[in-house]
């Protein structure tokens, strides 16, 4: 398997940003990272093992990005820094990320999907449904999808717009044919142990998004499924080549 190891120059971030890539050809799939923010997290935890073979025969693309995400939504610091911080990583996916995937692949207009465990599930979902001209889908796993209950010492338009359970609900007009029209989610979560939240938080997007007409499925493992990287490993493998 081709696996390279890459900085990439942000000026967003104001630093290099690492990047793990898997696969020589292929659709191109972002993964982001949990709450640890690390790019070589589906390597360590086999994820990108679980995905051999698909990756052998060409299907897909791995770029796993590391997160900020402990400046962000895990952080105590002053709120507008924290969302400027996280608008910056957004910066970074689509200014930098972005472009060298599609010179990577050889494709100038190509769409990734997003996909990501825990917190990268929230991010997958949020990067899918801001930006679907870019993301064709998102397939998320065991995510937290409200937003505000991350962010502590208060609330703002902006943290509004990166709370999928406050913005979806709202979505009207132009803003929801946009999304409709471009992109799609796969929610999955299990009902064992340490899911918590994920449970009816997952249920609640789900049940949002068919209200709204917005392409989605929703799988809900049993109780056996848990918040755990032995049960990702099975979901990512039946659910990703049938999406991405």
């Amino acid at each position: 398997m081709n696996a390279r190891h890459v900085l990439l120059e942000s000026p967003a971030l104001g630093r290099r940003a690492h990047l793990w890539c898997f696969g020589e050809v292929g659709r191109p799939v972002i993964v982001f990272p949990s709450n640890a923010g690390v790019a070589h997290e589906w390597k360590e935890s086999g994820m990108v093992e679980a995905l051999g073979p698909w990756l052998a025969e060409g299907h897909i693309k791995l770029y796993c990005p590391e997160s900020n995400i402990s400046q962000t939504f895990s952080s105590n610091g002053p709120l507008e820094q924290r969302m400027a911080r996280h608008r910056a990583y957004e910066h970074f996916i689509l200014e930098t990320l972005l472009p060298f995937i599609r010179k990577d692949c050889r494709d100038p207009h190509a769409r990734v999907l997003a996909t990501g465990c825990s917190m990268g599930a929230m991010y997958s979902a949020l990067f899918a449904l801001k930006f679907p001209e870019v993301f064709h889908g998102a397939l998320c796993m065991s995510g937290r999808y409200r937003g505000a209950s991350y962010v502590r010492g208060g609330y703002s338009e902006e943290v509004y717009f990166n709370d999928p359970l406050a913005f979806v609900p709202g979505l009207e007009g132009a803003a929801l044919d946009r999304v409709r029209r471009q992109t799609h989610l796969t929610l999955v979560v299990g009902q064992g142990a340490f899911e918590g939240n994920c449970l009816p938080e997952t249920v609640e997007l789900g049940q949002w998004l068919r209200r709204k007409g917005i392409p989605a499925h929703v799988a809900v493992w049993g109780q056996d499924s848990k918040h755990q990287y032995e049960w990702w490993r099975r979901q990512v493998r039946h659910y990703l080549p049938q999406v991405a």
